[in-house]
């Protein structure tokens, strides 16, 4: 059996009217200490964006969920957070906030590899 190490992951929650509270699931952020890995991938559902908010701004959602996944990138896509290792960018990130995509809350759990399980995170919880 291959090494397993922890990993933690949130969900990344659209809200298009935060004042209403109603959301749904757009994407995960998977992070392994032991790996020195942080990842993001995002699927938005329109038909569910509209649902919620016929007005939704979807380019600015779509944007917002980018926006993630290229701080988990790091580099130039990670803005004021290029400089930062994984776990700084994963905790900005679960951060909690009040705006169109919010972080849900943490989960942990065991993995051999972070890669694969960001996919099948978003494959059971998102799509």
């Amino acid at each position: 059996m291959s090494e397993r190490d922890v990993f933690e992951y949130a969900l990344l929650r659209v809200v298009p009217r935060v004042e209403r509270g109603e959301c749904f699931n757009a994407g995960v952020v998977v992070y392994c200490r032991a790996r020195s890995f942080v990842a993001a991938r995002t699927h938005l559902d329109e038909a569910k964006l509209r649902a919620l908010d016929p007005q939704a701004d979807v380019a600015g959602v779509r944007a917002a969920l980018r926006a993630v996944e290229g701080v988990c990138r790091g580099g130039r896509d990670a803005g004021q957070a290029a400089g930062d290792d994984a776990g700084r960018r994963f905790r900005w990130l679960i951060a909690p906030r009040s705006t169109v995509v919010q972080p849900g809350p943490v989960h942990s759990g065991l993995t051999s590899d972070p890669e694969t399980e960001v996919e099948r995170l978003l494959d059971l919880l998102v799509r």
